[in-house]
């Protein structure tokens, strides 16, 4: 095997591994960032032996002990260890009289709540959103600085910043490393998931740049909200988002053109729509609302989603029961982004006039004055209505508001057409 495959294999292991070896330390250390930068070291030192010795039978296994090893001298040299001694001193002697082929089976059994922990402290409320969603992409995703400064188009010193404040933050804060329980938990799984949804959403539609679509996020944040379905098993709404992710993400090939411009649902070839996660989905719905004693916020929206993969035409879909939705998930999480999407449905239920009639009582929500969707909805449910000249406005108000090249584009050949 040459170098270059050496070090593309090495990069597919890291990303696979990185997340549970970073738990294992962060166990040992109670440090994020210091379990971090070790586990580095030990990636390091698999890029320069690697080639010369050949990739190891288990090379996670290998990562790991590497790790840990660097993670033992740490603690032997530092003030830590005096301060643990009597917590640590009996672990670290096991520890190292363990031959590297036993390190690895020696964390099996505590691999499951080390990721759950560092999934809670990655996206613990004390970050920003911004900070919370870097440090998981980042611990969690196996993902460089570079890689998620391209995912968000945003520069890579900005990105580096974020994880290292971020850090520094739960240093700070004394942020536990563990799983919270009782109240403290469901605040903070909301936290979690929330992190997981805007990572999605930021590639199921991305909010700027030249592509309506960034597959490569999305499916970064359905392999963690699968691993959390994994971890968190009793939990509804993870569920529910898992859900909602995974029928979204199955119509991501009907979603844009060949030449890459976005496609509206209800214009899309349902066969290509991807039946594997349509099922995928549906069965993580059904676990939501058989936990649940009534849906969460994520689960409502799974059921929406549900509504349109069920439908095998655009002219099948139940948009009454959508209507129904939309007003329970208004009662649960109230917002003038939950009410515009009530308006489209309402208006293919009943109608565009009674769509526009919503829509226009939203015209004045200081929260939407620069949210695109809102204009771009009036001007659909006025070009309905016929009234062109009103609705060219509103598409060209709506491109002026998008950060997205491509929705601009689309936005601005609708504001044409009314013409």
């Amino acid at each position: 095997m040459s170098a270059t495959d050496t070090h593309r294999a090495i990069e597919a292991v890291w990303r696979i591994e990185s997340a549970r070896i970073i738990a294992g330390l962060a166990r040992m250390l109670r440090d994020v960032g210091l379990a971090e930068e070790l586990a580095q070291d030990a990636l390091v030192a698999a890029l320069e032996q690697w080639p010369e010795s050949g990739i190891p039978d288990n090379p996670g296994a290998w990562l790991m002990a590497a790790a840990k090893h660097r993670a033992i001298d740490r603690l032997r040299r530092s003030k830590l260890l005096e301060r643990k001694h009597g917590e640590l001193s009996r672990e670290l002697q096991a520890q190292q009289e363990l031959a590297v082929a036993n390190l690895n089976d020696a964390i099996d059994d505590d691999i499951g709540d080390d990721l759950l922990r560092l999934v809670f402290t990655a996206c613990h409320p004390v970050l920003s959103s911004e900070g919370r969603v870097a440090l998981t992409l980042r611990l969690l995703g196996g993902l460089t600085t570079d890689e998620i400064a391209r995912a968000f188009l945003v520069p890579e010193p900005t990105v580096a910043q974020r994880i290292v404040r971020a850090k520094r933050t739960l240093a700070e804060a004394h942020v536990p490393f563990e799983v919270p329980r009782g109240d403290d938990r469901a605040a903070r799984l909301s936290s979690v998931l929330e992190v997981i949804y805007l990572v999605f959403n930021e590639g199921y539609t991305a909010t700027a740049g030249d592509d309506w679509l960034r597959p490569a996020l999305c499916e970064d944040a359905l392999r963690l909200g699968r691993i959390l379905a994994e971890l968190a098993p009793s939990e509804p709404e993870v569920h529910g988002l898992v859900a909602l992710m995974e029928i979204q993400a199955s119509r991501s090939r009907a979603r844009v053109s060949p030449s890459g411009e976005p496609i509206l649902l209800l214009e899309q070839d349902r066969s290509h729509w991807d039946q594997l996660l349509i099922q995928r989905g549906l069965a993580a719905l059904e676990r939501s609302e058989k936990l649940a004693s009534a849906r969460g916020p994520y689960t409502l929206q799974a059921a929406i989603a549900a509504c349109h993969a069920r439908a095998r035409t655009a002219s099948e879909t139940d948009w009454r029961r959508i209507v129904t939705l939309y007003g329970a998930l208004a009662q649960l999480t109230p917002s003038p982004v939950v009410e515009l999407n009530r308006a489209v449905a309402l208006g293919m239920a009943f109608g565009p006039a009674v769509g526009l009639e919503l829509v226009d009582a939203l015209v004045a929500e200081p929260s939407l004055k620069s949210y695109h969707l809102l204009p771009s909805v009036r001007g659909d449910l006025l070009f309905k209505l016929g009234r062109l000249a009103e609705a060219q406005a509103e598409f060209a108000r709506a491109a002026s508001l998008t950060r997205n090249a491509r929705e601009r584009e689309f936005l601005l050949e609708r504001a044409r057409a009314c013409a």
